[in-house]
């Protein structure tokens, strides 16, 4: 199965409504340095193609409870660099569009731009993930994916199309990204929501922050150690986590935007991923 639900590792802080999720390829070529996903995929940082997916997918399309969602992606970007290319994610969103499918779209690429005219008559929601608008730091965190700048652009693009549009800032590192929070929220005040998250860890993640970041790792391991151990996740302390939370909503919601949170055990409205926005 291709369509399957979301639950993603079973987190007991995940607040999503029921959704499904489709990852159009596998793995991902961003290489983003605090991905979770080397955790279980094979050679995450190289996209493959699943063969035969399109007409395996229309099989399972012709089946689907069409009242929920499905998520694009989150295992792997729905727009790595080689679906320029492949044109892959499009030839999908053509099949949604064919068999009246409601979805989501996050991504780090601008590379739907190229996909409006199907966007804009789906019943969709369209989001970027943007860790900062600082581009020597998005580099570095984010070393293959196109620039924060880049990826805004395309979503306002969205916005002015008439598709809705949100954002996740994600994720907050502190002494790192949480310095670039207003610069980064200013770049998005179009937006009709944002969804914030603080790093999590994993072992993996771990090694690669500690390599490429070692005097910032030296500041935030011992938070970390003194933080909580979740799923499989290091969290920053409770009362550290909840404090730069609070600060994120209010300076969200003093915008207009409506807050999400993100396996944190906080509270969002009206969803924590912007799943309220897909028309009905």
């Amino acid at each position: 199965m291709y369509i399957r639900p979301f639950d993603p590792w079973k987190a007991r802080l995940c607040t999503c409504p029921f959704k499904y999720t489709l990852n159009v390829y596998t793995g991902c070529d961003h290489a983003c340095v605090y991905c979770y996903i080397t955790g279980y995929i094979p050679n995450a940082f190289r996209v493959r193609i699943k063969e035969g997916l399109l007409p395996k997918l229309e099989r399972e399309l012709r089946r689907l409870d069409r009242r929920y969602i499905i998520a694009l992606s989150y295992s792997s970007d729905p727009y790595p660099a080689v679906e320029r290319e492949l044109g892959i994610t499009r030839k999908v969103l053509e099949l949604f569009r064919r068999y009246g499918v409601r979805c989501m779209i996050l991504t780090k690429s601008d590379v739907f731009e190229r996909d409006l005219d199907i966007l804009a008559e789906l019943k969709c929601a369209v989001g970027v993930t943007v860790t900062t608008v600082n581009e020597r730091k998005a580099k570095l965190l984010e070393p293959n994916a196109p620039s924060p700048m880049a990826r805004i652009r395309a979503l306002r693009e969205a916005k002015e199309a008439g598709i809705p549009v949100y954002a996740r800032i994600d994720p907050i590192i502190p002494f790192y990204t949480w310095e670039d929070f207003d610069e980064t929220l200013d770049a998005l005040d179009f937006v009709d929501h944002i969804t914030v998250s603080t790093l999590k860890l994993r072992p993996d993640s771990k090694r690669r922050m500690s390599a490429k970041f070692p005097e910032l790792m030296e500041k935030l391991w011992p938070l970390y150690e003194r933080g909580e151990r979740i799923g499989g996740y290091y969290y920053l302390p409770r009362e550290l986590r909840f404090e730069i939370l609070r600060e994120a909503e209010r300076k969200i919601l003093e915008r207009g935007i409506t807050f999400g949170s993100c396996r944190e055990g906080y509270r969002s409205f009206p969803s924590c991923d912007g799943s309220h926005l897909v028309p009905l």
